[in-house]
């Protein structure tokens, strides 16, 4: 019991302890909760800015577009003007590399042909300087178009790449962080199930807490009645001895009253032989009564603590072994027992059930706590074919029927898996030993 007691407080220090670890990360998923809610701000204005820069990227393609345009014109004034220049400077090298001014002048038919010859020269000269810094001026505008888009071209894209290069980083944060958010999950999830494991551990030990009580109680009840029967056993036999005495009495004194009537003498005799018979009979009853003791003390200390709970064929022993079904080595906790056919299941010891139903590991099975010589033991019968039939809190004899060898749960063909724990069964299965110990 106390062993049981100091189970129950480990188990609740051992819950209390991982829940304070689920609060740790439920604290800590909410930090990254709210990191993950910046990252998404952050990455939301970029994904605003970076549609900002596309729009501006699209909106100078298009007055590239126009430039282009506007450049082509340029250069179409240019290759028409590179004609004319090409023309004049023909013109010249047929002229001998220069125009004769004055051979134009002196070749004029009067003093107005000549003023208007004059004023041609200058103007054609003026035409050609014009021409000429026109031509400088449109190539270099073209010049100068040509490298302001392409600055504008070059300081999108690399606005853009910068901002593309923001993003990326940004999704990489969300990512890792949501990788943490995941880990966290499952660590919580993780530590959930913990819990609920131990809660099952804490009402199997309560259960067993109950039974134990209960087996105590059942024990304490036939103890007394076994006492009561006892002494009113003994009541009876010394009321039957004052009763036989009282009527041996009554009848020795009747025999002296007729002795006294008889002659002196005689009296004196039979009253003699009357005292010997009576000592004879006194110890004859004695020595019957205290052969009766010693047969019922002897029938009392007969008998096994543990019977074998099926007849069938051992096919694995307690001890470590390579596990069949986990490919692990690991502790077998119990005994195998198997055999074909319909094999019954009985109950090792008297004993109160405080587990009767399935499980994932030892599928339809049966749990039963003994109190016996002050100790508590648990024994433990896996396997079963269907339901037990035995109900948790049930008080059972030893040889009773629990139900049938079957191989539910993680089995690989029809056995009993039978243990026997010194105190209380825990999932570590640290208070088995092997059945053989207490087996007859």
């Amino acid at each position: 019991m106390e062993q049981n007691q100091q189970q129950q407080s480990q188990k609740e220090q051992e819950k209390q302890q991982t829940k304070q670890q689920v609060d740790e990360l439920k604290e800590r998923q909410d930090e990254i909760s709210s990191e993950i809610a910046r990252l998404d701000k952050q990455i939301m204005e970029a994904m605003d800015k970076i549609d900002a820069k596309e729009n501006e990227i699209a909106d100078t393609k298009q007055n590239i577009e126009q430039l282009k345009e506007e450049i082509a014109e340029l250069e179409k004034r240019i290759a028409e003007r590179d004609e004319l220049l090409k023309d004049r400077v023909k013109s010249m090298q047929q002229s001998g590399g220069a125009v004769d001014y004055l051979d134009v002048l002196m070749g004029a038919e009067s003093f107005g042909n000549f003023v208007e010859r004059a004023m041609s020269l200058n103007t054609i000269a003026e035409k050609d300087k014009e021409l000429l810094d026109q031509h400088r001026a449109d190539k270099e505008a073209v010049e100068s178009k040509k490298a302001e888009v392409e600055d504008e071209l070059a300081s999108l894209e690399s606005n853009l790449k910068e901002l593309e290069s923001l993003k990326s980083g940004l999704d990489d944060k969300k990512e890792e962080k949501n990788s943490v958010m995941e880990g966290l999950s499952a660590e919580e999830r993780e530590a959930l199930s913990e819990i609920t494991a131990i809660e099952d551990e804490q009402a199997e030990l309560a259960a067993q807490e109950n039974a134990i009580k209960q087996e105590i109680e059942r024990q304490r009840k036939e103890e007394e009645a076994r006492k009561k029967a006892a002494a009113e056993k003994a009541a009876a036999e010394k009321a039957a001895r004052e009763k036989a005495a009282s009527e041996k009495a009554a009848a020795e004194k009747a025999a002296a009253k007729e002795s006294e009537a008889k002659a002196t003498a005689a009296a004196a005799s039979s009253s003699s032989s009357s005292s010997e018979s009576s000592n004879s009979s006194s110890s004859s009853s004695s020595s019957s009564s205290k052969s009766e003791s010693s047969a019922s003390s002897n029938t009392t200390s007969s008998g096994s603590m543990f019977i074998w709970p099926a007849h069938a064929t051992i096919t694995s022993e307690y001890g470590m072994r390579f596990h069949p079904i986990h490919n692990t080595s690991r502790l077998h906790s119990g005994i195998d027992i198997a055999g074909p056919g319909t094999i019954p299941i009985h109950a090792a010891a008297s004993g109160t059930v405080y587990s009767a139903g399935y499980s994932s590991g030892l599928g339809n099975n049966v749990k039963i706590t003994h109190h016996i010589n002050g100790q508590t033991y648990t024994t433990v019968y896996g396997h079963m074919r269907s339901t037990p039939a035995v109900s948790a809190g049930q008080t059972v004899s030893q040889g009773q029927f629990l139900g049938n060898m079957g191989s539910t749960g993680d089995s690989t063909g029809q056995h009993l898996h039978f243990e026997i724990h010194e105190g209380s069964y825990n999932g570590a299965r640290s208070n088995s030993v092997n059945p053989r110990k207490y087996l007859p």
